[in-house]
């Protein structure tokens, strides 16, 4: 599935958490790609945004990460990436830190991985990197912003620049025109002191390209600087604001992902437990499962010794456990 934003309007629409658990196993026990490999090739990043986990001294000090070596690339790549449909480079860490972000990119294609993104915050890329990226497979760009306006973009992204995040996208905006089928994603994460200036996004970034803009609503995934997480006093405004953006992105061919109001109130969501058997995390800390190892298993050695078709198959007739863990439902345009 090249179009990885159909395949999440498809998995919308299904309401049934027991046909998409079917669904899950079936792809599953037949050798079918079904998840998406989430993979920090290192857990460090240059920028400390106040409201990520990175701005927390603590977590730093606690936190002191390795990367990846060039064998263990490999690896992940021939234990994962043949039963992906889709490869996530930064997830939560800077990737741009990693030197060889096209051997990723390489492996990736060479499994025939149908979809390939990178998460950045842009700051350290220039424009062999873009594209090199580009050459090398890359399918997908997201770039994080956390601020409209240079105040409030270096305000929230601590230590980075307004003028190189233009540099990047009007690198990137040159590179569309000879790569029409590559995506650039903007990735806006949105609080109550920068919802505002999201009503003159499109007037600011009119003379640069992008084809899927989200808005993520903050959410606590640590500690950090910034601490309201509060939605109530704003929701109304979120709504107006939210809801003249999605009309203007469709007025302009833009693929708008956003949750809408009534889901920022929900406190429950069953989908979590399809996200828990089709998202795999990878990094230096962390690999897929708590007892996997990456040394000396492979996917399907890991798969029999946990009997995970048997936990797959379970999942179908279970009601989520992890029903009040909140994931966002987003609404695609």
């Amino acid at each position: 599935m090249k179009n990885v934003y159909l395949l999440i309007k498809l998995n919308r629409l299904i309401k049934s958490v027991w046909i998409k658990n079917l669904g899950i196993y079936f792809l599953h026990i037949t050798g079918k790609r079904y998840y998406a490999v989430f993979l920090d090739p290192i857990v460090m990043c240059n920028l400390r945004c106040r409201m990520c986990y990175f701005s927390d001294e603590n977590y730093r000090k606690t936190h002191q990460s390795r990367k990846f070596t060039d064998d263990e690339i490999e690896k992940i790549a021939n234990v994962f990436f043949k039963r992906a449909l889709k490869l996530q480079i930064g997830c939560g860490a800077e990737p741009s830190l990693f030197q060889n972000n096209e051997k990723i990119i390489r492996l990736a294609k060479e499994k025939k991985v149908p979809y390939i993104s990178m998460t950045t915050n842009a700051n350290l890329l220039k424009d062999e990197d873009w594209k090199s990226f580009i050459d090398s497979g890359l399918d997908e760009v997201t770039l994080s912003l956390h601020g409209v306006k240079k105040e409030n973009y270096e305000y929230f992204m601590t230590n980075a620049s307004y003028e190189l995040f233009l540099a990047s996208l009007q690198a990137l905006t040159k590179l569309k025109k000879q790569n029409p089928q590559f995506k650039i994603r903007i990735n806006y994460t949105v609080n109550k002191d920068n919802l505002e200036e999201l009503a003159y996004f499109f007037e600011i970034f009119k003379n640069y390209h992008f084809d899927i803009l989200q808005i993520r609503p903050i959410q606590k995934i640590g500690d950090s600087d910034y601490n309201d997480f509060s939605w109530n006093s704003i929701i109304e405004q979120y709504d107006s604001i939210i809801g003249k953006l999605r009309q203007e992105a469709i007025i302009r061919q833009i693929t708008f992902i956003a949750p809408e109001k009534k889901d920022l109130t929900k406190s429950e969501n069953e989908n979590s437990s399809i996200a828990d058997s089709t998202n795999f995390y990878v990094s230096s800390r962390s690999c897929w499962e708590d007892g996997f190892d990456l040394q000396k298993d492979t996917y399907e050695s890991y798969s029999k010794r946990t009997h995970l078709g048997r936990r797959l198959f379970k999942r179908i007739f279970q009601k989520s456990n992890n029903k009040t863990k909140k994931i966002l439902n987003y609404k695609i345009n």
